[in-house]
């Protein structure tokens, strides 16, 4: 269908709040510039226009198109942020009050040439009415009215950094002739093997219609019916194949289109999967096909922040580099904004779950009419979106929604909220009856304190902002964190040099620290979490380190982000820890320097991003020191069932010694060994007894499958490892195609927390632990322009290895 639209000139202007509400009023020497839509005020302004908070002011986005002749068209605007009111040729068609809810205006009568002027009302000039007080105060955010308001809280809460509100057409503007299909719903539930598809559709006039469904390779299924003038259809495919997370299968999609007239319209992708969240006993574990799954991935933030608005191409990328590193959930947070469409359809190709919060955050929602009737069309808008996609696995009643009134010291009676407990529910049981539901994100299962951790679904910051030692994760009984390890990560070097010009600004400089996560009224940020955690791990002072060496400082900073969250996912990934899942706060940055994000900005992973992988890996090892009982080795396996050989190799100073044990493990299965079982005797390998000299110095195991391949390998280094000036640390590089290098690593000593660090290059795994005189490959991958040239360095030595193909 034909955008008219499409390469229309949009252009913006100012006004002070309030004082023209009319675009004829408009005056003729008013300052206008360029717009990008969809887009907002700040992605517009740029430097046109002095530094402004949109929120302050009015805005008028301006468009003139013609109807190329149609006698019928119809506008739609996919999304307004926030209050505004729409005018077609000078006469007012539509108030707008939410930015989640589109709105579609009839053109039927209009002249050749449309003029679209869209005003934007300042939110601040609307927070000085007095409205009615909500039962409790937000942290969150300064203006409580925003309770009132269905807009984001990005750029409105410090946490998410120095980000503008988010003003203006944020959405698609698109004008068609009137359509053939009015309106559709597509849905899609299992009966036992069989797929059942609902189709229903309102068509502008009647016609021949016929739904088509198919896969990627041929048409399957075919129903004619005639005549028509509205679709409800429900459409049975027998032993359908299903749709998995990409970590435990395939995630099998179908196409559904109608037929009209001869026309095909596509109607959209569908996929049948079953979801269950079982929270019995307290616990969080979600079920997808009948089978458990573990859960791991972080909170999903918008690649361009300011724009709110990404090229399909550019979430391809960052949602296969999760996927390439064994994530297989995203949570979209109910602070933040809902996707855009394009999103949706990658994490259903790629397999990857979404968690879906409504947007609701800290606040208490209003229960008058209007308010209600607005996220009831929300609710519609997002159904009308996600009620097909496989992808999506829950839905939440918002971020801290019940957990801001239980750490205020509400009684549960104080906590009602209709729209959690009535609203949402019918909603669910309406539109998404094959989605799992749970309140809020964090919520309890079994009591009204929803900020308990080992109960339902939490959000674990006892490692990160409450300074608990690493052994609380362990102990804390983490059932499902749905947001967790929140510390400030610096970038790595490159990255800081591109953002900052060089690392001298951390720790201090204005600029490094507004990209710095803090909680709104703290005394205290994340990087100085971030710093207690280097000084417990290591032993070391970080200040004193960073007046001397900027650059050891931040790789100290790096290497206690990567134990945290080897310690962490090492052991909620275990069966016996009764973690169902674990998401990290968060993915990427919002904006360039060391924020929550794995990934920085510019999409270059940071050290975290590495142990993270290692531990999600379908096939992945864990190794645990459980103190007088020796390490302990879980071979965990998400795919179909392995057989093969688990060895074991003990590094000392005289050489190394190899252990081997055939093992077998079940699909979706895990199997937990302890070292002493393989080795077959007592080996005090990790150095617990203390009978003298320390006897080992690192331990790996591996897992080779049958074939004697090596699937998956852990290090680990044994005790305290001191700096000296060198490890022996070799690095030699081989190329192997047009844009990919192997790097072969090798370190005569125990190498701690190894980097690679080559500029233009990006390497299948960083920040990981090297034992004695056992070789390690990683690839390198480019763009083919050039050869890898930099170094690696270790933690614990001060010479480097320098890395350059041999001429």
């Amino acid at each position: 269908m034909i955008d008219l639209l499409a390469g229309v000139r949009w252009q913006l202007a100012r006004t002070d709040a309030g004082s023209i509400v009319d675009p004829g009023d408009l005056p003729a020497d008013l300052d206008w510039i360029d717009a990008v839509v969809p887009g907002t005020v700040a992605s517009a302004l740029d430097d046109a226009l002095p530094e402004v908070n949109p929120d302050d002011h009015d805005w008028w986005f301006v468009a003139e198109v013609s109807t190329a002749g149609h006698l019928g068209a119809c506008v739609r605007f996919d999304g307004i942020a926030t209050r505004a009111q729409i005018w077609i040729d000078g006469v007012h068609r539509r108030t707008v009050t939410s930015m989640f809810v589109p709105e579609t205006i009839d053109l039927t009568g209009c002249g050749p040439t449309v003029r679209i002027a869209v005003h934007i009302e300042s939110i601040a000039a609307r927070l000085k009415s007095r409205r009615p007080r909500g039962r409790w105060r937000s942290s969150l955010i300064a203006s409580q009215g925003l309770r009132h308001e269905r807009t984001t809280m990005l750029g409105r809460a410090p946490v998410y950094g120095p980000l503008p509100v988010p003003v203006g057409l944020w959405r698609p503007v698109t004008m068609t002739a009137t359509p053939e299909i009015r309106r559709r719903e597509l849905s899609t539930v299992m009966n036992g093997t069989d797929g059942i598809v609902v189709l229903r559709a309102e068509l502008e006039s009647p016609g021949v219609a016929r739904i088509l469904i198919s896969d990627t390779m041929s048409e399957i299924h075919t129903v004619d019916l005639g005549s028509v003038e509205r679709i409800d259809s429900v459409l049975t495919l027998p032993d359908v194949e299903l749709w998995w997370p990409h970590t435990h299968g395939l995630p099998r999609t179908y196409r559904v289109d109608l037929e009209l007239d001869g026309t095909v319209h596509p109607m959209g992708v569908v996929g049948f999967r079953t979801v269950e969240l079982d929270r019995t006993a307290g616990g969080a574990q979600l079920v997808v096909n009948g089978r458990e799954v573990f859960c791991r991935g972080g909170t999903w933030t918008p690649l361009d922040p300011v724009r709110l608005w990404s090229p399909e191409a550019d979430l391809r990328n960052a949602l296969e580099q999760l996927r390439s590193a064994g994530l297989n959930m995203v949570r979209v947070v109910g602070t933040l904004v809902y996707e855009q469409p394009e999103f949706w359809s990658l994490c259903a190709e790629l397999g990857i779950m979404v968690w879906q919060d409504l947007m609701f955050g800290t606040i208490d929602p209003p229960t008058d009419e209007d308010f209600t009737a607005s996220v009831t069309r929300e609710l519609d808008a997002l159904a009308d979106t996600v009620a097909a996609n496989p992808s999506l696995m829950v839905l939440s009643g918002g971020s801290e929604t019940q957990q801001q009134p239980t750490m205020l010291g509400l009684t549960a009676d104080g906590q009602h909220m209709s729209l959690l407990e009535n609203l949402v529910p019918e909603f669910l049981a309406d539109r998404l009856p094959t989605v799992a539901f749970v309140t809020s994100s964090p919520s309890s299962v079994e009591g009204e304190l929803h900020t308990h951790v080992g109960d339902g679904i939490a959000h674990y910051f006892g490692v990160g902002g409450y300074l608990r030692p690493l052994s609380d994760i362990r102990t804390a009984g983490v059932r499902f964190a749905a947001e967790c390890l929140a510390f400030a990560v610096p970038p790595e070097r490159a990255s800081v040099e591109s953002f900052f010009g060089s690392a001298a600004v951390a720790g201090h400089h204005p600029d490094w620290k507004a990209a710095v996560p803090r909680d709104r009224g703290s005394s205290w940020d994340f990087e100085d979490v971030r710093d207690h955690y280097v000084r417990t791990i290591f032993g070391v002072d970080p200040h004193s380190i960073r007046r001397d060496d900027v650059e050891l400082y931040l790789d100290y900073g790096r290497a206690a982000t990567v134990e945290a969250f080897t310690e962490a996912f090492g052991h909620w990934r275990r069966a016996s820890s009764g973690c169902g899942g674990a998401l990290v706060l968060s993915l990427r940055d919002t904006v360039p320097g060391a924020g929550w994000g794995i990934i920085d900005t510019a999409g270059v992973p940071k050290a975290p991003f590495y142990a993270l992988a290692r531990a999600s890996s379908p096939v992945a090892l864990l190794l645990s020191d459980n103190g007088l009982d020796g390490y302990a080795v879980e071979l965990v396996n998400d795919g179909p069932p392995l057989s093969g050989t688990l060895r074991v190799v003990l590094h000392a100073a005289r050489g190394s010694q190899e252990f081997e044990q055939a093992v077998s493990i079940e699909a979706n299965a895990s199997l937990e060994l302890t070292v002493d079982s393989v080795v077959g005797t007592f080996t005090d390998a990790n150095h617990a007894y203390r009978f003298g000299r320390r006897t080992y110095s690192a331990i790996t195991v591996l897992f080779l499958d049958g074939s004697g391949i090596e699937v998956t390998r852990t290090t680990a280094l044994v005790g305290t490892q001191s700096r000296q000036n060198t490890v022996g640390l070799t690095a030699e590089v081989v190329e192997t195609d047009s844009a990919t290098w192997e790097l072969t690593l090798c370190s005569e000593w125990a190498a701690q927390y190894v980097c690679v660090d080559i500029d233009g290059f990006e390497a299948s795994d960083s920040w990981f632990h090297l034992a004695p005189n056992e070789p390690r490959t990683v690839t390198l991958a480019g763009n083919g322009a050039s050869a890898p040239r930099g170094h690696v360095r270790a933690l614990n030595s001060v010479e480097r290895a320098s890395v350059a193909p041999k001429s």
